[in-house]
């Protein structure tokens, strides 16, 4: 006989208030397994691919280790230093640019930039505020990453946490499914299966869109002599996952530098342009519904506020596990609406006039 359904909720709840509280008091030490595990995620399919075609799971594992550990090293030797001198370069770059937007605004429009004018304090404003909080803010957000678990140790513990939950991945899948209640298990599976869609085509799908489109956008922005091209293509890619924001934010960003470093140079400014235009066709053309697909079930508008709210809650724990919330609530949602939408409660008597 099944447990009465307050009994179920009580129970459910009761999981939910322990996870919350293990976030809450222990989500930085819980950081690295958190990362390791979202990395072992996204690289189980790759994992069971490699099976397919005859390798062991072990042998998969150490492949797929050594190619990451290459990326990596590449990375931190190459792309990470100069990332961080463009980002610093920027704001303090930041206040010569406004002058010089207030330069042009006053040859242009004289009767918007009197001394006194709201435009030209609020320009003065912004370049002073730039400057004085965005070093501030990148030194405080990497000194709060380090405060959270030293880095060393993060170093040292993803990639063991990946290496380990990547080789074991399917055998832990299988012993949780042994552990489901018998009563629910057939509808756990559906649930756990449409939270695995979801977050397969989220965090897979647009997780390789980002990086596709921010080492394009970062290439071709260099390539064309951008002054900031990396950092401007990192952000693009970063937030591409909000339709139509990466393309707009990026390309508003190159442009508006390129307008200062190639002011008369039309054609430099016309490629600046072009390269987020054919970005965002591949996007929607090619890579979206490739990688993604038509629907991953989680609406931008949703995802911004799980990040939102869990980022502000837990920090920078919450954000990494804002998306597989998000998922699990957006699934759960729609089979409560489903399982009301057959029942007498929304059906009434209808159905049995009928």
């Amino acid at each position: 006989m099944a447990l009465p359904l307050n009994t179920q909720a009580k129970y459910w709840g009761i999981v939910a208030a322990v996870f919350l509280v293990v976030l809450w008091f222990l989500g930085d030490i819980m950081l690295p397994y958190v990362i390791g595990a979202a990395i072992a995620y996204f690289l189980d399919p790759l994992a069971d691919r490699l099976e397919k075609i005859g390798l062991s799971r072990v042998l998969a594992t150490i492949i797929i280790t050594i190619i990451a550990a290459i990326i990596f090293v590449v990375a931190a030797l190459m792309i990470i230093p100069l990332l961080i001198e463009q980002a610093v370069s920027l704001f303090n770059i930041a206040p010569a640019l406004v002058n010089d937007l207030q330069a042009f605004l006053t040859k242009r429009f004289p009767s918007l930039m009197d001394a006194e004018s709201v435009l030209r304090r609020s320009l003065s404003s912004i370049g002073e505020s730039v400057q004085a909080r965005g070093g501030e803010f990148l030194s405080t957000a990497l000194a709060s990453v380090s405060g959270l678990v030293n880095v060393a140790l993060l170093f040292v513990i993803v990639p063991v946490v990946a290496f380990y939950l990547l080789l074991d991945w399917d055998r832990m899948i299988a012993k949780v499914d042994e552990l489901l209640p018998r009563d629910h298990a057939p509808v756990i599976r559906q649930l756990a299966s449409e939270i695995d869609g979801t977050l397969a085509g989220f965090i897979r799908g647009m997780g390789s869109v980002c990086l596709i489109l921010g080492t394009y956008y970062a290439i071709a922005l260099m390539l064309v002599g951008l002054q900031f091209g990396l950092i401007v293509g990192f952000i693009a890619g970063l937030v591409t996952f909000i339709p139509y924001v990466g393309a707009l934010l990026g390309g508003a960003l190159a442009i508006g530098l390129g307008l200062f470093q190639f002011w008369g140079d039309w054609v430099s400014l016309g490629l600046v342009a072009g390269i987020f235009v054919i970005g965002q066709m591949v996007e929607g053309n090619i890579l979206t519904p490739n990688l993604v697909g038509s629907s991953v079930g989680l609406h931008p508008v949703w995802l911004l506020i799980a990040l939102s709210v869990f980022g502000s809650i837990f920090g920078f724990i919450g954000m990494l596990v804002a998306v597989p919330v998000a998922a699990v609530i957006g699934v759960v949602v729609r089979y409560i609406i489903g399982q009301y939408q057959t029942g007498r409660l929304y059906k009434g008597l209808a159905e049995l006039d009928e």
